[in-house]
């Protein structure tokens, strides 16, 4: 009897540092998973092990998988280890352990974590029976829908990292599957926000891609709903003076833009009408003709000479007067003629009535003749 019990005492001995059957003896480590343990299809997820600064060895386990699933060193300052997941996948989605060795052997499991991963499927939809309105102290029944055939449902709470409710799916009458939960009782101290997920119950770790989220009100008494009512009537009509508002300023904006795009056209238009008017005066009778086109200079000298030499009487009588007249006009024309080929800028000619000029050198008893046909006198004005 004493050799037995001293060979059983050897054999746990020998055994005890190679493997966790002296599990108990230890703390067992805690396991937990960043960025969660909810993670999407093909984004990264880190597993932690935190022990004590005595270990030597992190361990993890996976379930349905060799043991140990994976190993690592302890990080400084030693409590603990990390695991690396670099794209998650279905294969990495399921429930893990983690223990630790230290010098004296294997410590305790951890608690399990569930790895869950979401996008596999289409999301199902959510709503609340029957208004999304629950008064304080009440219940609400929330439906979840899924026409792919999801034989299990996932409710979940937004602030809480573990699933709130699940259940097995219930066909409806369209052939879709669902799962009706019932909520409460409500408290309005609380944000009550949910969502859901689809999975097969084979594969309770692989989820489809959750629902859109739906938030539940909790209301006090008559007063309080009558508060929120006047809050809800208030918020509306700051929305409509808001969108009124916005109306005005682009009214005005497209107003003014107009304005700018018609003011350069007509400021243009009236600019044409004045180069018209100035480029076509109309002659007076009488008086001053006139001319500025340069193409016609010559020809207007020759009659301008032409016009001075059939400025002299016809009967070739000529009085002293007379004379000096036509010699001032000769030297008028030839002044005029030499600043036009001095300055050739843009030159004037003026018609000048001779008949004026002749009256006022008659005496008043050849008024009542009648003065013969008389040449018109050009003279060229120089324009500086």
């Amino acid at each position: 009897m004493i050799f037995t019990l001293t060979a059983l005492l050897c054999l746990g001995l020998s055994v005890g540092p190679r493997t966790p059957v002296q599990a108990g003896t230890l703390p067992k480590p805690t396991i937990w998973a960043e960025p969660g343990s909810v993670i999407l299809w093909w984004r990264p997820v880190t597993i932690w092990c935190q022990g004590t600064l005595e270990a030597q060895e992190y361990r993890l386990d996976k379930e349905g998988s060799v043991s140990p699933w994976d190993r690592q060193s302890p990080l400084e300052p030693g409590d603990k280890a990390k695991f690396s997941i670099t794209y998650m996948t279905e294969q990495y989605a399921g429930r893990y352990h983690c223990y630790y060795l230290i010098r004296t052997g294997w410590s305790e499991h951890s608690d399990p974590l569930e790895l869950v991963m979401t996008g596999a499927y289409n999301k199902p939809s959510l709503s609340a029976l029957p208004s999304p309105v629950v008064t304080s102290g009440g219940n609400v029944t929330l439906q979840c829908d899924s026409w792919w055939g999801s034989d299990r449902f996932i409710l979940t709470k937004e602030g809480e990292h573990q699933p709130s409710w699940i259940l097995d799916s219930q066909p409806d009458l369209d052939g879709q599957s669902q799962a009706l939960f019932t909520v409460g009782p409500m408290t309005p101290n609380h944000r009550w926000i949910f969502r859901c997920y689809g999975c097969n119950r084979n594969y309770p770790q692989v989820w489809s891609k959750p629902s859109d989220p739906v938030e539940l009100m909790v209301s006090g008494d008559s007063e309080d709903q009558l508060l929120h009512t006047e809050s809800g009537a208030q918020s509306g009509l700051t929305w409509y003076l808001k969108v009124l508002i916005g109306v005005l300023v682009a009214f005005v904006l497209l107003l003014s833009l107009l304005l700018l795009l018609l003011l350069p056209i007509r400021h243009r238009h009236q600019g044409k009408g004045k180069m018209s008017g100035a480029a076509d005066p109309q002659p007076k009778d009488g008086g001053l003709q006139i001319s500025s086109s340069p193409a016609v200079d010559a020809q207007e000298e020759t009659l301008s000479d032409a016009a001075v030499k059939d400025t002299q009487p016809e009967e070739g009588v000529q009085l002293h007067h007379q004379q000096g007249t036509h010699d001032e006009d000769n030297k008028r024309v030839k002044y005029a003629q030499a600043a036009i080929s001095e300055a050739p800028q843009d030159v004037t000619y003026a018609q000048l009535n001779h008949l004026t000029l002749r009256r006022e050198m008659t005496s008043p008893s050849s008024q009542s003749e009648e003065p013969p046909a008389e040449p018109s006198v050009y003279a060229a004005l120089a324009i500086h």
